[in-house]
């Protein structure tokens, strides 16, 4: 037997302001979305190299507040691509945490993402 890795179910309200947090400004790439009808919630997929993400407008998919704890080699890097974005809703820094390096964003949807280093 063999578990895969996790893929987190994160809840939001807006598809534009998901689409302007996560494609423009975190640089995922929709894998897919799914509606039941034109005018039912959006459910998508999202993926940025091997991280996965769901994010649903449903009623009951996943709970506002989350927080996702996402290892990354090239801290760094990311946390300059990110800032050289100028979203104009957050520029995040990088903080020392004793386990390691941390740069933690929030989504427009109460969710936070700590993208960690050693």
């Amino acid at each position: 037997m063999q578990l895969s890795p996790a893929i987190p179910i994160l809840r939001s309200f807006s598809e534009a302001k998901a689409r302007e947090f996560y494609v423009d400004f975190l640089g995922f790439e929709v894998a897919w979305e799914h509606r039941f009808e034109p005018d039912a919630p959006l459910y998508m997929e999202l993926r940025r190299g091997t991280l996965t993400l769901h994010l649903s407008e449903h009623h009951g998919d996943g709970s506002p507040g989350m927080t996702l704890l996402v290892q990354v080699d090239g801290l760094d890097a990311l946390h300059a691509e990110l800032n050289a974005r100028q979203y104009r809703n957050m520029r995040p820094g990088i903080e020392a945490r004793d386990w390691g390096r941390e740069m933690t964003v929030w989504d427009p949807f109460g969710n936070r993402i700590r993208f960690t280093a050693e």
